[in-house]
């Protein structure tokens, strides 16, 4: 188990928050994203709105797979390729992590408490080197 129940909870309940406020979500995250990696910003077309809600989207279903290894492998799969065709490497998973923790805080406010964001830590480290692994995302 990745996650405990406690924590799996407290994950997918904070993305339920954020979707309902969805908003400004996607664009506060793109804009953390490059305060973290100005470099990056060349990788993303101009329009960052479809972009962001396919992020959402993309994080919900994994999130909804987390602790199933065996039902998530195709998702990890698919998506690692994608973004090593895309020229992704696994140094760019740092600030797209922090750029994460950023927009949670922001979203949620006083309700992103220390344990909330150990278990997002948790789940993004997770998903980041399992889409590195699988999708066969080199140096």
């Amino acid at each position: 188990m990745i996650l405990s129940r406690t924590e799996l909870d407290m994950v997918r309940a904070s993305l339920v928050r954020l979707r309902h406020d969805f908003d400004d979500h996607p664009q506060y995250f793109y804009s953390a994203l490059f305060r973290h990696a100005p470099g990056l910003r060349d990788m993303f077309r101009e329009d960052l709105e479809g972009q962001g809600m396919k992020f959402m989207t993309t994080l919900g279903i994994i999130l909804s797979r987390l602790n199933d290894e065996t039902d998530g492998a195709g998702q990890y799969l698919g998506l690692g390729r994608l973004h090593a065709a895309l020229g992704v490497k696994p140094a760019h998973f740092a600030p797209m992590g922090d750029a994460l923790i950023d927009t949670l805080r922001h979203g949620l406010g006083d309700d992103f408490t220390p344990e909330l964001e150990a278990a997002w830590r948790k789940a993004y480290g997770h998903v980041s080197d399992t889409m590195i692994r699988r999708g066969g995302i080199g140096a």
